[in-house]
């Protein structure tokens, strides 16, 4: 009994199902798992930090560009009379000071006038005198007309030599002269009294212009010497309300001026103040300094205020263009060039959809809202739009098709111009120019086919619409072009856009690239 019920318990432990060892080992698997996922992300993570962290870069984005030429000038009132000396003789009085204001005809000085007083005495004397020579002739003449009538009386009767007729006639003649030289000395005599007149008048000098005094260089008891050139004795400006600039620009930016541009500037007096003026004219006369050629441009200011004044030095610049929430970039990205291996790595800045070409799609939106269509005209431009894309497609999809001159939305063929500005080398080599030619009868072709495709919208539009069309598809057409090397994935991407308005930090773009996109200005660590 005791021996069965001892082997019992070992049956029914023994007839117990065992837990199965798999759901155990399914868990290891999934954290094995799951932990190897993790430090795969991480390392791949990693890594795209790392070739990230090659480059430095900065992002497109989008706002102004505002366009200056720097140069400096002086202020001057736009219209200052010089009073000048006419006459010699003491100053006897000076009755207008600096800063004076004075109006038109206001007696300002006065000369010592004894000296041209007895000039006119002594010219009325001498006119005197010349009328008592005339009566003296008048009766001369009178008695030798008498004897003349009476000696040809009697030669007609032969009482007398016809010698004595000849010299009563000669005397007849003689005191006729005699008359019309009295006359004469008489109307010499008036002359020279009316100058001494006209002198005595200029004694008194007087104000030509309502305006203010700016300079004085005469003092009572001084001496007025005008027998050579007429010294300046004051000198006035008529309006000080309303100044002017002449700034001397350089042959280099001259194009760029045209009247009516605005002009912002400083004075050294009010650093914190800035003015405003206008280009009011840009002046022919060319000033050669050195062998470098400048023009005189001549900027309007309004000084309402009065604060400033002649003389002053103006730092001005002149705003040449303005570009308002356009793509910008900085411009050490058009400075930027990778090396050889970079370069291949990054693929070859040339044509296609994503490279130079399809620009132009773009921004003829952007230039179609400047014109305020109209519905009709809207419609117009849409199917010239959408025709010009599907050409665009087509060409880019056959074989080699982005090999010859683009589409009138493409741009120059695979040709970078070069030049002044922020992306180009400038260089003046047989190459270089040769390179421009093509450049420049690629544009004028593309430029040619573009306007057959728009030729139906643009015959909608108004002379004022055409004039603004014309002008932004010309600039559009001709824009200059550089590669810029955007960061994808942590690798450069090469694409070439069309550069535009530069204010020496920022340059206007467009083309394949859009806000935020990240594109390399250099290589090495460091802050993006």
């Amino acid at each position: 009994m005791s021996a069965a019920q001892s082997s019992s318990p070992r049956s029914a432990s023994s007839l117990r199902p065992r837990k199965s060892p798999w759901p155990k080992r399914a868990a290891i698997a999934v954290a094995v798992l799951a932990l190897a996922g993790i430090g795969w992300h991480f390392y791949s993570q990693r890594n795209a930090e790392q070739a990230a962290s090659a480059y430095r870069t900065a992002k497109i984005e989008r706002g102004d560009i505002r366009v200056t030429i720097s140069a400096t000038g002086a202020l001057s009132a736009i219209s200052t009379d010089d009073v000048v000396g006419q006459i010699a003789g003491q100053m006897i009085e000076v009755l207008a000071d600096y800063n004076d204001r004075v109006t038109k005809g206001q007696v300002i000085a006065r000369i010592d006038p004894s000296t041209y007083e007895a000039q006119i005495n002594q010219g009325n004397a001498q006119v005197a005198n010349a009328r008592a020579s005339l009566a003296t002739a008048q009766a001369t003449l009178r008695n030798a007309e008498l004897d003349y009538q009476r000696k040809a009386s009697l030669s007609k009767d032969q009482l007398i030599a016809r010698s004595d007729v000849d010299l009563a006639r000669a005397a007849l003649d003689q005191a006729r002269a005699q008359l019309n030289g009295a006359k004469a000395q008489i109307e010499q005599q008036i002359a020279s009294t009316q100058t001494s007149r006209l002198n005595l008048q200029r004694t008194v000098i007087r104000a030509p212009v309502d305006g203010v005094v700016l300079t004085r260089s005469i003092e009572p008891g001084q001496t007025v010497a005008a027998s050579l050139q007429a010294p300046v004795l004051f000198q006035i400006a008529e309006d000080l309300s309303k100044m002017e600039i002449v700034l001397a620009i350089d042959e280099a930016d001259i194009g760029q001026v045209k009247s009516g541009q605005a002009v912002n500037f400083t004075v050294d007096s009010f650093p914190d103040r800035k003015f405003r003026g206008a280009v009011q004219q840009v002046r022919l006369s060319a000033t050669n300094t050195s062998n470098v050629i400048t023009y005189p441009v001549v900027v309007s200011v309004d000084n309402a205020d009065g604060v400033l004044l002649p003389g002053m030095t103006a730092n001005a610049e002149i705003e040449v263009s303005h570009r308002d929430d356009v793509l910008r970039v900085g411009n050490a990205a058009l400075r930027y060039k990778p090396d050889d291996d970079a370069a291949a790595a990054a693929g070859a800045p040339a044509g296609g959809p994503g490279g130079q070409r399809g620009g132009l799609g773009n921004d003829l939106p952007r230039v179609a809202e400047q014109l305020k269509l109209s519905p009709e005209q809207r419609v117009a431009f849409d199917a010239a739009l959408e025709q010009m894309k599907q050409r665009m497609a087509a060409r880019s999809a056959a074989p080699g098709g982005g090999a010859s001159g683009g589409p009138p939305g493409g741009g120059a063929p695979t040709i970078i111009m070069g030049g002044r500005g922020p992306g180009g080398g400038g260089g003046n080599n047989n190459r270089n120019r040769a390179a421009g030619a093509v450049s420049g009868a690629a544009r004028q072709r593309m430029l040619e086919r573009f306007n057959q495709q728009f030729g139906a919208f643009r015959s909608l539009l108004s002379d004022e619409q055409k004039k603004t069309w014309d002008s932004e598809v010309s600039a559009l057409v001709s824009a200059r072009r550089a590669p810029l090397y955007k960061l994808v994935g942590g690798k450069p991407e090469a694409v070439v856009v069309r550069v535009g308005a530069s204010d020496g930090s920022w340059t206007e773009v467009s083309g394949n690239i859009k806000e935020g996109d990240e594109v390399v200005v250099g290589t090495g660590r460091g802050a993006k």
